[in-house]
């Protein structure tokens, strides 16, 4: 349904015939680390997430889970030792 209460004009999944369905019954602004992400957008001069309505509630964990502008760490795989990996070839075949 179109947000009636902070995003005036928006489509919202909590929004009901009764209202804002959030817990708060609105959306919160989002926290300081999610400026940068490309899920923000600002209306009437107050930034807000298109996808979470509580974004700080995401963060507590660790990272959000759709947040574009952090980049995940890959941690490299082992290195193999080529003579113990030629001994595990010609054991298997």
């Amino acid at each position: 349904m179109i947000c009636k209460t902070v995003k005036a004009g928006f489509e919202c999944a909590f929004m009901t015939k009764n209202g804002c369905g959030f817990v708060n019954g609105k959306c919160q602004t989002i926290s300081e680390q999610c400026e940068g992400c490309g899920k923000v957008f600002e209306f009437e001069s107050e930034k807000y997430c298109k996808v979470y309505p509580e974004p700080s509630a995401k963060w507590m964990t660790g990272r959000c889970p759709t947040a574009t502008h952090v980049k995940l760490e890959i941690k490299e795989a082992q290195k193999i030792n080529p003579l113990k990996a030629s001994k595990r070839a010609s054991k298997k075949a």
